[in-house]
């Protein structure tokens, strides 16, 4: 499979080139016959958290996932309706959407949270 979806604190590693992102995800990310995703529920946590001062981020993400020539990944309905079917072990509501949307849409989230790997989803650590 060749299809990937970030993980928001990967999106961001990546935006930064932190030496937090692992050699194999960051082969993963540069490769261009992958395509990689970024789900709108990452820019929304990003836009909250920038808000009320719990992140610093780029201004005009929406401006740089274009110019990475990364893939929207949208909220459907089904994706937040699926939310019920999906076990309790991660608290987090965005990274639950992102469990829920790569299950549905068949991708592999670069993730660093060892939570999202007790789910039936297919994951890339960052720090590998």
């Amino acid at each position: 499979m060749n299809r990937f979806l970030l993980d928001t604190h990967t999106f961001l590693w990546w935006l930064m080139n932190s030496k937090q992102l692992g050699s194999e995800a960051r082969s993963k990310i540069s490769n261009p016959d992958f395509i990689i995703f970024v789900s709108a529920v990452s820019i929304w946590e990003i836009s909250i958290k920038k808000k009320i001062g719990k992140l610093e981020a780029p201004d005009n993400i929406t401006n740089i996932v274009d110019q990475k020539e990364f893939e929207y990944l949208p909220i459907s309905l089904f994706h937040g309706e699926s939310i019920l079917n999906l076990p309790s072990i991660h608290k987090d509501p965005f990274d639950r959407m992102l469990i829920v949307q790569a299950q549905l849409e068949n991708l592999i989230i670069i993730t660093n949270d060892d939570l999202i790997q007790k789910y039936n989803v297919n994951t890339i650590l960052t720090s590998e």
